[in-house]
């Protein structure tokens, strides 16, 4: 009885243990399952909101490729000269810019003359008229005013789709260039590559619900509600229609799943999830697009299945060993979201490197680019911009743009800035940077960056350096001036010349005439030495109007420099300036004249003592420039500095900054003359100090070429 009493509490004991086991297994099971389905939601939430990263990016690239479009158009259009009246001469003056602007997508490029009902078509490299008649488009091209860009709505042809781009040449509205825009071309190079995930793609539709672009080319041109049907008629689209007409058609973002009958060549019935954003294409007339991305949710269901069956298998070894079954339980679970988490991280890596690619663009480029928010504070800026700053780009974020820029710059700027917010078109502005040595000028150009809701959130900036140009350009109003004056200058001298030859004749018979010591004596010594300072004058006029061919000669710029340095040292130091030279050794013979070449340094020693009345250091150094050929001379003063405003007028005749009496001005501009005249230049630097404490001086660089023979 005992033993039967045992084996019924035995087998109540296993029953009772198998209906725990069964229950937790069932438990277990139902768990898993319910965890397994959240767990799918969530990785599809957070995969649709990386497919909505990918869809912005896209809506990014293709407004900036139409914007780029848009540009070459106004910028062609403006080429054009309206000399020619007939429009095939004036697309044929325009055909290397053609050739190039019918790569990305404009198959077609028309010159309309509206007044005379002609055209000249640019079609597949061939060049011909056509009569206004013949383009059946005509009647609903939009025109725009000068200056303006106007796009038409999508049109369909076959299984074509194409919209044109309309500006006016000039300020005339008889003439307008047309652009035809395949949209299959333009947008297939920009969307053929997208991967979202292993197998997920982007389409694109217009405002009316047509496809611009889908993977499957049937579906091109057509609307997107009926060719779905006519395709699968079996299957019901309710969703997707129902996100493009409530969501994508009003232009909004966003994402959501929907019913599929096709994906990538693999037919039947699926479900997809998709993001999806507006294009902004044009303000006037308002059009957008809508760019949607789309992977099938199976990718991540299957991912995630196949854990589960494994899951299941370790589960039902939990019927044997609860205990244990539970410590694989949680060991699983953990495994199970590392797993997890490394399958979304793996994914969300994917994401960001197709979006890293359109960033390295930007980081890449060797240009300033940055953007602004409504209190002129930076928000972003490229890796080029906060390494000019010496910054990291971290610490440029919401730092005022007045802080890096001198005030009258910042104000200027800030101007321009807030004229992009309040007119919404991009504004020009020049940039001066006077915080590196010398300044750095930039030729910013501020655009406008729309948010989702047309408003302009940010005002984006993209300044290349044109400090060279502003040199180039400087130095040649200088040129041009001086050769004016060279030539007036000697026009001038020539007239004085005689007379003062007359004068000075006759005033030495007078003298001769007179007894040495009388006051008629001293009055005619007087007359005289005035004369042959007039003369000397009249003389360094000629010298530099005289035709400049490069001399001949040569010289040695060591023996030169150190000849006048041992006559002047002794005058110089007396003026309490200290003298410094780096003159390198051996330096190669170069063209001039010696005796003209020291007068050049010594004049430009002269100067530099003159602006150092209280004493200073006078740096002479010589050092030849393999790269150009060239031995390069500075003699550099830390004394007052010139001014900017004065800069533009040192080498002008009679111009000078001395007391009256002091100077004739036409020390450097005997210099330029001797200097050209030997085929070389020279340039100023010069720094004046604003603040007490601020350094201050002048450096002339001479440069003088190799003489031909020590090339050889």
């Amino acid at each position: 009885m005992e033993n039967a009493s045992l084996v019924k509490r035995q087998q109540k004991r296993a029953w009772i243990i198998a209906v725990v086991a069964v229950l937790i297994l069932i438990a277990a099971t139902g768990v898993h399952f319910l965890f397994g389905r959240r767990m799918i939601a969530l990785v599809s939430d957070q995969f649709n909101q990386e497919q909505l990263t990918v869809a912005r990016s896209i809506r990014k690239l293709v407004e900036t490729s139409l914007n780029t479009l848009e540009k070459e158009l106004l910028n062609l259009a403006g080429s054009v000269s309206a000399a020619q009246s007939d429009p095939v001469d004036l697309l044929a003056g325009l055909r290397p810019e053609l050739e190039i602007i019918s790569r990305p997508g404009v198959e077609e490029i028309r010159l309309w003359d509206r007044k005379n009902q002609t055209m000249g078509v640019f079609s597949h490299g061939n060049l011909f008229a056509e009569s206004a008649a013949a383009f059946p488009d005509i009647d609903s091209l939009p025109l725009p005013e000068s200056g303006e860009v106007r796009l038409t709505r999508p049109c369909t042809a076959g299984s074509r789709v194409y919209l044109y781009l309309i500006a006016p040449l000039g300020s005339v509205g008889d003439q307008y260039l047309i652009f035809r825009l395949n949209l299959t071309w333009f947008l297939s190079p920009l969307l053929t590559g997208v991967r979202s995930g292993a197998s997920g793609y982007a389409w694109v539709i217009d405002g009316s619900g047509y496809f611009l672009y889908h993977p499957y080319m049937d579906f091109i041109g057509h609307s997107a509600f009926d060719i779905r049907r006519e395709t699968y008629p079996d299957l019901s689209f309710f969703k997707i229609d129902r996100i493009q007409k409530e969501e994508m058609l009003q232009g909004r973002e966003g994402t959501g799943t929907y019913e599929s009958a096709w994906h990538r060549g693999l037919a039947g019935k699926m479900s997809k999830l998709i993001a999806y954003c507006p294009i902004h294409v044009s303000q006037e007339p308002k059009q957008f697009w809508s760019v949607a991305v789309v992977a099938p949710i199976h990718e991540i269901a299957s991912a995630i299945g196949q854990v589960q069956r494994w899951q299941l298998v370790l589960q039902g070894v939990t019927i044997l060993v609860v205990g244990a079954a539970a410590a694989a339980l949680l060991l699983f679970e953990v495994r199970f979201s590392r797993r997890l988490e490394k399958l979304v991280d793996a994914r969300t890596r994917a994401l960001k490197r197709s979006e890293e690619r359109y960033r390295l663009l930007i980081e890449s480029a060797e240009d300033f680019i940055f953007t602004l928010n409504a209190a002129i504070c930076l928000k972003s800026v490229n890796s080029f911009t906060a390494n000019f700053f010496g910054s990291d780009a971290e610490q440029l974020i919401d730092r005022p743009l007045a802080d890096l820029l001198d005030e009258d710059v910042a104000r200027k700027n800030t101007k321009a800035i807030r004229q992009v917010f309040d007119s919404g078109r991009s504004v020009r502005e020049e940039i001066e940077i006077r915080s590196v040595d010398p300044p750095v000028w930039l030729n910013a150009n501020y655009m406008p960056l729309k948010n989702e809701t047309g408003e302009i959130h940010l005002v984006l900036c993209i300044a290349r350096d044109i400090t060279e140009n502003k040199m180039l350009q400087r130095r040649l109003v200088t040129t041009e001036k001086l050769a004016a004056l060279g030539t007036l200058a000697a026009g001038v001298a020539h007239e004085i010349n005689n007379p003062l030859g007359v004068i000075l004749g006759f005033c030495d018979l007078l003298v001769r005439k007179q007894e040495p010591g009388s006051q008629v004596y001293e009055d005619l010594r007087i007359i005289e030495r005035q004369g042959l300072h007039c003369k000397q004058i009249v003389d360094n006029l000629l010298s530099f109007a005289r035709d400049r061919k490069v001399s001949e000669k040569s010289a040695d710029l060591n023996l030169c420099l150190v000849e006048i340095l041992t006559v002047a040292r002794h005058s110089i130091e007396r003026r309490a300036v200290t003298v410094k030279t780096d003159i390198a050794r051996r330096l190669p013979m170069v063209n001039g004249d010696c005796r003209q070449l020291q007068q050049v340094f010594l004049n430009l020693m002269n100067n530099a003592v003159d602006a150092m009345p209280e004493g200073g250091v006078l740096t002479i150094s010589a050092a030849y420039d393999k790269g150009s050929r060239q031995v390069i001379v500075k003699v550099a003063d830390n004394g007052c500095g010139i001014r900017e405003d004065r800069m533009d007028r040192i080498y002008e005749p009679f111009y000078t900054t001395k007391p009256e009496g002091e100077g004739t001005g036409l020390g450097l501009f005997v210099i330029y003359g001797i200097v050209h005249g030997f085929g070389g230049s020279i340039h100023c630097e010069s720094r004046v100090a604003e603040k007490p404490g601020e350094k201050s001086g002048t450096t002339f660089i001479v440069k003088l070429p190799q003489h031909p023979k020590e090339k050889s």
